[in-house]
């Protein structure tokens, strides 16, 4: 598969009170087409902050971030970011908060009747059209997550960036969105960037794992490749070998590899 998403020698440092903090450092990832990867890592690793380099939200101190051939200079539509926060206007209703996004890319070139066709559409995939004309209040935390998945895909993204959008969520909930976005993902076939801190959601949703070293100056430590066949099943890999040990290997990076340089931090 073809690279879509490259980040090359990529390093960020901000500046703060007490002077430089190197957040990342020697950062290099390449992302294929329609590929699921989730950023995985102890608090302070930079996972966030390496998804923000990819969003456009924030520029790199050195090195270069490319999206489709281009370089990533700022935000824009074909990256489209979901936060743990949903986001929505509390003043719109689902479909409005949706459409709000719709209107804002394909506006100028589309007429009201396919917004609107593209805003229904959207919510359909997340299976909230009968919640269409409420209002944030109205809903739950999982629905409300769900619309700020729908105003994402509604762009049509060519890269959907998620930062731990399930973290503030009851396990129930979560598990029931984890297995909604296998399925979008399988049916848009979109490139998926996840921060997680979440080892059973990083195994179950992932192509590819990339497990973060601890900050300050926080790198790559190692990707694992995840090989389980699609559609996935959380019942059918409870039991899978396979996935034991992929889940065994995340937990051993993360707090047996990096143990001793979480205490000397």
């Amino acid at each position: 598969m073809e690279k879509f998403v490259t980040v090359e020698k990529v390093g960020q440092t901000f500046d703060t009170k007490k002077g430089k903090f190197v957040a990342l450092r020697d950062i290099d990832l390449s992302i294929a087409q329609g590929e699921f990867v989730t950023l995985i890592g102890h608090s302070g690793c930079g996972k966030s902050t390496l998804l923000n380099l990819i969003a456009g939200l924030t520029q790199p101190s050195i090195g270069v971030l490319l999206c489709d051939g281009r370089e990533i200079g700022g935000p824009g539509p074909e990256r489209a970011v979901v936060f743990q926060n949903h986001s929505l206007l509390p003043w719109l209703t689902s479909f409005e908060n949706v459409h709000l996004a719709v209107e804002r890319v394909f506006g100028a070139k589309e007429g009201k009747a396919k917004l609107r066709d593209r805003t229904h559409a959207a919510l359909e995939l997340v299976g909230l059209t009968p919640a269409a004309h409420k209002y944030p209040h109205e809903i739950s935390g999982g629905m409300k997550q769900r619309v700020g998945i729908a105003r994402a895909l509604s762009m049509q993204p060519k890269v959907l960036l998620m930062d731990e959008p399930f973290g503030a969520l009851d396990a129930l909930t979560r598990a029931r969105l984890q297995d909604e976005l296998m399925k979008i993902c399988d049916a848009t076939k979109a490139t998926t960037v996840m921060v997680t801190h979440d080892v059973d959601e990083a195994v179950l949703l992932s192509d590819r794992i990339v497990m973060m070293t601890n900050g300050p100056a926080a790198t790559i430590g190692e990707v694992l490749k995840v090989e389980l066949p699609r559609p996935r099943n959380r019942l059918d890999l409870a039991h899978d070998a396979r996935y034991i040990d992929y889940r065994a290997a995340v937990l051993e990076f993360l707090y047996d590899k990096q143990a001793g340089h979480k205490l000397a931090a």
